[in-house]
């Protein structure tokens, strides 16, 4: 299996729904959805239809973080945000 490795990584300089995507990847122990992806084969992955924010996330220790249809990523976190680039 080959994983897809980032090329370079910048912190989010302001929040966008990417960014607040990113944060909630990242709260769940992943870099991004694509390294979500590569650890859970075959995962869907729940965003809320309103929003486009992520709704669900199965933890490495397969646990589950749930997260609300708004933002959730404070204006003080968003510098902590690592944005990759492949």
């Amino acid at each position: 299996m080959s994983w897809t490795k980032p090329k370079s990584m910048s912190r989010a300089q302001r929040w966008t729904t990417e960014v607040e995507n990113l944060f909630r990847f990242q709260q769940a122990g992943y870099r991004d959805e694509l390294e979500y992806l590569q650890v859970k084969q075959g995962a869907m992955i729940d965003k809320w239809p309103e929003t486009g924010f992520v709704k669900k996330l199965q933890r490495r220790d397969n646990t589950f973080y749930y997260y609300s249809k708004k933002r959730e990523c404070q204006e003080s976190e968003v510098h902590k945000v690592k944005v990759y680039m492949y």
